[in-house]
């Protein structure tokens, strides 16, 4: 793989946001997608993993999730988000910070940007939303 991706749930309005967060603000030269349109696949990934957390698949092949996928996209970019990335990865900063990804995970439909479909798994969205995030037919 030529290009470093990072991987989020592209039908959760707060981790949109925070994607496009990420696209404006931090300079990175991975791919960030939504899960929904990559080809997992390719990626080695499942959608399984993608609902559970964030996902890093590096051009060297390594992989990591939730905050350690952060810390690697980080890692990938300008240099004080380097410094940041570094300080995620710390023993007990990365310590603290998964149980801090698993409550934001579980309540990011209360976080600003945040909608109800955040909330829901993968299958109950696309009977609601359709596979694409939007009205399903015949709605």
């Amino acid at each position: 793989m030529e290009t470093s991706t990072f991987v989020y749930d592209g039908d959760c309005a707060f981790c949109s946001r925070c994607a496009e967060f990420i696209e404006r603000r931090i300079p990175t030269g991975a791919r960030v997608l939504p899960w929904q349109f990559a080809d997992l696949a390719a990626l080695g990934l499942t959608e399984a993993e993608c609902e559970e957390a964030v996902q890093w698949v590096g051009a060297d092949g390594s992989r990591a999730a939730g905050p350690d996928a952060i810390a690697k996209l980080l890692g990938d970019s300008g240099p004080l988000w380097r410094v940041a990335g570094s300080g995620l990865r710390f023993p007990p900063v990365r310590a603290a910070a998964w149980p801090a990804y698993r409550w934001v995970a579980r309540n990011r439909h209360r976080l600003p940007g945040g909608t109800a479909a955040c909330s829901l798994p993968q299958e109950a969205r696309e009977r609601l939303y359709g596979p694409t995030g939007g009205p399903a037919a015949g709605s």
